[in-house]
Parts: structure tokens; sequence; C-alpha cells
């Protein structure tokens, strides 16, 4: 995408510039913290004294950046507008039909190509903190929902949708979106994620209402991943049966029609 004859911030290669700074500001400190803890059998990449500073920092230098190039003003940037709340159950039936197809996706691409034994162990430190479940609900369910949507679908999809057609807007910001996360096994899950609270953002103009679905989302992908050993022995929840292809691509459709139906009458967001 050429960045010529587009009038707001930021564009898609503006945006994916945004998000290598905002990586690479990360690096820089979680590099140097890793080899350290590797050679020494220390944890300091872990402690919270460390990270939440530098995790806040680099974040609130990073959206300062998006907000000051837009030349907008704040609540058209970050659009944390009410939203019919009734979205959020029925994003809660869309996304438990979708993670059923995206664990089966999961399993087919492991078999090709199977995570290496420290990306194992990297992914399960996620769900895990010295509070316990609640660390992890905490950074997983609170934390990351409310930084990236106010990023991609705030910073991003507001310049985004004002310089693309909305299509084109939704698909590019999903596919940054997937992106970030550096995590070809989490690729798919986070590229439909992105489409869909993409959708949602340009459907009720409301960056809460992307949060609040993302919530939902990460807080069913961390209660399955949590309680796999139970909820494995489910019938609705085995996979490869015919009956449950059908039944959870119901509960898909099902869902996003009651968010169409939901939002609809509500102002969309104007140039």
């Amino acid at each position: 995408m050429s960045d010529k004859n587009f009038n707001y911030y930021p564009t898609f290669w503006q945006a994916a510039n945004l998000i290598v700074i905002y990586i690479f500001i990360q690096t820089i400190i979680d590099l140097p913290l890793a080899i350290y803890d590797y050679n020494n059998g220390t944890d300091w990449l872990y402690k919270p004294l460390l990270k939440i500073p530098v995790f806040l920092g680099s974040t609130l230098f990073i959206l300062y950046l998006g907000y000051h190039y837009s030349r907008l003003p704040f609540n058209t940037v970050f659009a944390f507008k009410r939203f019919n709340w009734m979205i959020i159950p029925s994003m809660i039936i869309a996304f438990a039909g979708l993670q059923y197809f995206l664990n089966e996706i999961n399993i087919h691409f492991e078999k090709i190509l199977p995570p290496p034994g420290w990306f194992i162990e990297l992914f399960t430190r996620l769900f895990e903190s010295d509070l316990g479940i609640w660390g992890g609900i905490l950074r997983i369910v609170i934390i990351a929902p409310i930084v990236e949507e106010v990023l991609f679908r705030g910073v991003i999809l507001s310049g985004f949708s004002r310089n693309y057609h909305p299509a084109v807007a939704i698909f590019s910001s999903a596919l940054l979106f997937a992106l970030f996360h550096l995590n070809p096994w989490q690729f798919a899950a986070a590229f439909a994620l992105g489409i869909i609270l993409g959708w949602i953002r340009i459907r009720t103009g409301s960056v809460l209402a992307c949060i609040a679905g993302h919530a939902s989302h990460n807080g069913l992908v961390f209660f399955t991943v949590y309680y796999y050993a139970d909820l494995k022995e489910v019938s609705i929840m085995r996979h490869g049966v015919a009956s449950n292809y059908v039944i959870h691509f119901v509960l898909f459709i099902l869902g996003l029609s009651l968010i169409w139906i939901l939002s609809k009458g509500i102002a969309k967001e104007k140039k």
C-alpha cells in the first residue's frame, strides 16, 4: 500500500513502523534480561517491578506518538464510547463457536510445524503468576485487551478507516495485529480475532466494545487452557466430531448475527 494521497495518520506502513518501534523498545529491555536469566538461572525477566514500568512506559509512549501524529481529537482516536451492553453476551457466543474451529486449525498446524519446547514453556508461563490464576487473568484477560485494542482498534483503525475502504481497513489492521504477536502458532487465531474486532469497531464506533470482546475471547482461551484436562472430556468439546462442527458453527453465526442486529442504528464514524 502506497502512502500517497492519504491524509490521515496512520497509513498501513506508518502503522507498521509504529508497531516495529513498539516491539523494538520492548526487545532492548527484554533481551538483555533474558540472556542474563539464562546464564545465571535467575528470573528477572518476569519480575513485575521491572516489567510493569517498562511495559507501561513503552505503551504510553507509542499511544502518545499515534495520537500526536493523528492530529485528531482524543475521543475520535480512542473512541471510548458507550455501546449496547447486550453485544457482550453475543460476542461470547460468537467467540465460543470460533474457538472450536481455531483449535482444530492449531491441531493440524502443529502436526506440520510442531512448536519447540522453549516456545511451549514460554506460552505456559503466560498463564502462571505469583498471584496464581488471578495473575494470569490480570495479564491476559484485562491488561492485554485494553492495551492492544487501544492501539489497534483505536490509533491504527481510526486512521485506516479514514484512508481505506472499511473492508481493507479491517483486513489490514487484523494482519498487523496477527503479525504483532510474533507467533506463527497464534497467527490464525489473532487474525480471525482482529477481523471480528475490527468489524465490531466499525459497527459500534466504540473501542470499549472491542476491549470487551477481546477480554471475552481471551477469557475463553484462558479458562480452556487452564481447565483443559477437564474440558477435553466434555462431549461438546471433543474434536473431530461432526455434530460439534455444526453446533459451534451455529453458535458462531448466531453470535455474529446478534452483534449485527444489536449494533444497528449506531452512528458510524465520519471523516
